[in-house]
């Protein structure tokens, strides 16, 4: 069994709290950057299987989430992409492992991820985009089309309440529920480490609802116009993009990635949705861990 060190780093007036599995002092370090805004690591432990000889895994909260400092009272103006991206310089500093990592980010953690990237840091060595856009606006517009493809009386239901502004009620979260089942996470109920993320997002919403907004399907927060696009062709390092066949990142999401970034390849998972690394572990496990010994 990998040994696991935990600890905290001073960030933003508050402490950020990360997970290493394995020696970070053998090989080229992995490091997880959660999604949300707003989740947490649990849902993505999965990777700390990819722990060995060669490498360690990192895993953290950033700060407003789980286990690292909330900051409940904050405006909107104060969760920027400059803080997410200090916040991780400062974990790769305190860890001693900045002259050379891989990364990977899944969702909101591959937007943060990439936005890292086009800076080309000098440690980088390797980036995985799981599940993440290169476009907010084209987010918006797929998930749209997506929710027109479930049935009418699903969407019946969420167009009323989210007229009536009624986000918190149990029908809207049931409707919701049928599109993540088919978008999200195909393995129904979620996996406890699933669960767990989630939990958190609707036991402290001041990241999700300040960067995102209130329901999944209309981003009003300040990540609204974010668009990387043309910039993906600054990034340096080998890249692997990945998706599910079922996923919310489409593949109208994900192709500026495969088309801008000059060495990328991409992996689509066929029997997953948003959380490939989840519904089809084994294989994800093995695509990454080859990608990533590739270019240690």
């Amino acid at each position: 069994m990998e040994q696991v060190q935990e600890g905290t780093v001073g960030v933003a007036g508050g402490e950020t709290w990360y997970r290493v599995t394995g020696d970070p002092g053998s090989g080229t370090p992995l490091v997880v950057l959660h999604g949300g805004p707003g989740s947490t690591h649990e849902y993505l432990l999965t990777l700390a299987a990819l722990a060995g000889d060669r490498r360690a895994v990192v895993h953290y909260d950033q700060v407003g989430n789980g286990r690292s400092s909330h900051f409940p009272g904050r405006a909107a103006e104060f969760w920027t992409v400059q803080l997410f991206l200090d916040e991780l310089d400062a974990i790769l500093d305190a860890l001693g492992i900045s002259g050379a990592y891989h990364l990977l980010g899944q969702s909101w953690g591959g937007m943060l991820a990439a936005e890292h990237a086009v800076r080309r840091p000098a440690g980088l060595r390797g980036l995985v985009l799981a599940d993440s856009p290169a476009s907010i606006p084209t987010w918006v517009a797929e998930a749209d089309r997506l929710r027109k493809e479930l049935p009418p009386e699903v969407q019946r239901v969420l167009d009323e309440h989210e007229e009536a502004g009624t986000f918190d009620s149990a029908a809207y979260a049931a409707a919701s529920q049928v599109y993540y089942d088919r978008h999200v996470c195909r393995i129904v109920p979620n996996p406890p480490e699933v669960a767990a993320s989630f939990s958190a997002i609707e036991t402290d919403p001041t990241v999700y609802h300040a960067m995102w907004g209130p329901t999944e399907f209309h981003c009003t927060g300040t990540l609204g116009s974010w668009d990387i696009t043309e910039r993906l062709p600054a990034i340096e390092v080998p890249t692997l993009v990945v998706s599910g066949r079922y996923d919310e990142a489409t593949p109208l999401v994900v192709s500026p990635l495969l088309q801008h970034i000059p060495d990328v390849r991409g992996v689509v998972f066929e029997n997953s949705s948003h959380l490939p690394h989840v519904e089809e572990a084994e294989r994800y496990l093995r695509v990454v861990g080859a990608f990533l010994d590739e270019h240690d």
